[in-house]
């Protein structure tokens, strides 16, 4: 099951308002999460024919382009590949909560990618007082 594009994710400094053009663009279903700043996009109709995504703000600079998503047994061991193989990371490894967790990184020719290790206890750090 590890490999698989899982979804892609869309960056924003507006959401709400891209999503609205996606909507219109493509009829995609593009819905609001409840509690987050997230929003989730089904593709197509039917759940065996879509891709799933989401939109969000912009976690970091870059890029203005989508981001897809790779499934892998282990986050840290890959993030550790990518390094080893001459790639780095630009958003190191950062929980969805009860989802699982992700890292942004980018290949020697820094095309930017992320990878995902689905955890249904994954949680952030609390924040310090």
């Amino acid at each position: 099951m590890t490999a698989l594009v899982t979804h892609f994710e869309i960056f924003a400094e507006q959401p709400a308002k891209l999503a609205e053009f996606y909507r219109e663009l493509f009829g995609w279903r593009i819905e609001k999460a409840p509690g987050v700043d997230y929003f989730h996009i089904q593709t197509a109709p039917s759940e065996e024919k879509a891709i799933r995504g989401g939109l969000t703000y912009r976690p970091i600079p870059g890029p203005r382009s989508w981001v897809h998503y790779v499934w892998v047994e282990s986050l840290d061991g890959a993030v550790e590949r990518v390094q080893r193989l001459g790639g780095s990371v630009l958003r190191p490894k950062t929980a969805i909560p009860k989802t699982g967790w992700y890292a942004v990184v980018e290949d020697p020719e820094q095309n930017i990618f992320a990878v995902f290790q689905p955890d249904p206890n994954a949680m952030p750090d609390p924040e310090p007082d």
